[in-house]
């Protein structure tokens, strides 16, 4: 089957998105869902290794479209992304959870666990093309299986 022919705007956008550089917003999907596969390595070493016993969180973007199906804003994303409690655990110090006094259970998260803090906890770190948050290992709140059953803004 043949593929239809491209106006030239349409091959424009294509070759814009072909060139544009790597980000840390590439490990979005449409839906919103976090995929490190998808980031380059050069991008995953912009973010900082967390010292003693921080943790280093990719917050929830949240999904392109709303429940109706409506396109929402970039700005609507990034407010989304600024406000939201979920976030994506990237990387841990080395003296994350090591307290057995104060974690006598053990960790309470892990790398690639989706976890939920305070609205202004931690430190919000600007990386070129996102944003990442650095918490102390006892300002995680709880653990959740999808950050889509957190109701967002």
């Amino acid at each position: 089957m043949e593929e239809p022919k491209l106006t030239a705007l349409e091959q424009q956008r294509r070759e814009k998105i072909a060139l544009k550089p790597p980000t840390l917003d590439d490990a979005y999907d449409e839906e919103g869902n976090v995929d490190i596969a998808n980031v380059a390595s050069s991008v995953l070493d912009m973010i900082p290794y967390p010292t003693g016993w921080r943790i280093a969180i990719l917050p929830y973007k949240g999904t392109k479209t709303s429940k109706g199906g409506i396109l929402l804003a970039e700005e609507t994303q990034k407010r989304t992304q600024l406000a939201t409690n979920c976030g994506y655990v990237l990387r841990m110090g080395d003296l994350a959870y090591s307290d057995e006094s104060k974690f006598p259970n053990g960790p309470w998260c892990a790398v690639g666990d989706w976890i939920i803090f305070g609205r202004y906890a931690g430190s919000r770190i600007q990386i070129d093309g996102g944003e990442i948050r650095l918490l102390n290992d006892d300002e995680v709140l709880g653990l959740i299986n999808d950050p889509k059953d957190v109701l967002h803004m």
